[in-house]
């Protein structure tokens, strides 16, 4: 009979430990959940900016230079490199985001 009792026991205190455990990877799932969809919301708004800005810098790249200062080639150079370092950015970006969207829907 204290067999049988210590044995009921045994497995009420592991359903709750299991309970309680359960409760707590739920909660740190729900809010890295929560985290994650922030992060792409945000990196979803960064890429709008970086679209934005290279259409911009393309526009002013697009204009004729009349001046042959070094000084202002250098700065012609160091926008087409951030213009250049900016569509990288966001290609890297949209591959992640195709990567994620071919995992989700294999057609």
């Amino acid at each position: 009979m204290v067999y049988k009792m210590f044995d009921i026991l045994f497995w009420q205190v592991l359903c709750a430990a299991l309970l309680i455990f359960s409760v707590a990877v739920g909660y740190y799932v729900v809010k890295f959940g929560f985290i994650i969809l922030r992060i792409q919301d945000t990196v979803e708004n960064a890429l709008d900016v970086m679209d934005e800005r290279y259409a911009r810098i393309s526009e002013i790249l697009s204009i004729p230079i009349y001046s042959d200062s070094p000084e202002i080639k250098r700065v012609v150079e160091d926008i087409s490199q951030s213009r250049d370092a900016i569509l990288k950015i966001a290609g890297e970006f949209a591959s992640i985001d195709e990567a994620e969207a071919t995992l989700e829907d294999p057609e």
